[in-house]
């Protein structure tokens, strides 16, 4: 299995918001559907190590999140549905931080960069539309060597143009072996990409879709 989860609980103070008590993906696209409010950002977020949680959560059968931290966040990245960055950082500064931190090949920043045409590297996100904070987060999220990619709400503000060029960058990595979790009010079909299952988000857990 790419990932697995075991008895995932997150929690705000004493109110449960996952309970996820196993659920595992092998390689391939996955939809993730929910309604708003559902919790769909908070599972993302708490997969990707950035919220508390009791359970397991296994890539590849080794990479533990709680055992193998470095291992584990080397291995899966997350593209946040609405991005905040510092408004003085411009995205060259993000990206070459990023791009440092998860070891990514050379020349595969500059890949991104033009794949999703962000030629305004050194604006200040102050400056920068929605739209383009958006691409900057997507570009960041294919850094370095990643097994499972997550990506929230991909297509939310962003235009046809770099729609078509994002879907060419998931065609590209799927290939390669990457797995991704996509969650959208869209049906990624309708867009020209095909995904392998769809799960939703209810009553706290991931369930499969007939």
């Amino acid at each position: 299995m790419v990932l697995e989860i075991r008895d995932l609980h997150q929690r705000y103070g004493d109110v449960e918001i996952i309970s996820i008590e196993h659920f595992q993906v092998s390689g391939g696209i996955y939809w993730i559907h929910g309604e708003n409010g559902a919790g769909k950002s908070t599972v993302f977020r708490t997969l990707a190590g950035m919220l508390p949680c009791t359970g397991s959560v296994v890539i590849d059968g080794k990479y533990d999140l709680k055992k193998h931290p470095v291992d584990y966040r080397l291995r899966l990245n997350l593209g946040e549905a609405e991005p905040l960055y510092p408004s003085f950082l411009t995205p060259r500064d993000l990206i070459d931080f990023i791009a440092g931190a998860k070891k990514a090949p050379e020349g595969q920043a500059a890949h991104l960069i033009g794949k999703l045409g962000i030629n305004y590297l050194n604006n200040t996100f102050g400056s920068c539309s929605s739209g383009m904070v958006k691409k900057v987060s997507l570009a960041v999220a294919f850094l370095g060597n990643p097994k499972i990619i997550i990506l929230d709400e991909p297509l939310i503000t962003i235009d046809r143009q770099a729609r078509e060029n994002l879907f060419d960058l998931i065609r590209e990595y799927r290939a390669a072996g990457v797995t991704f979790l996509l969650s959208s009010h869209q049906p990624f079909q309708q867009e020209g990409l095909q995904v392998n299952e769809s799960f939703a988000l209810s009553n706290k857990t991931l369930v499969p879709m007939l």
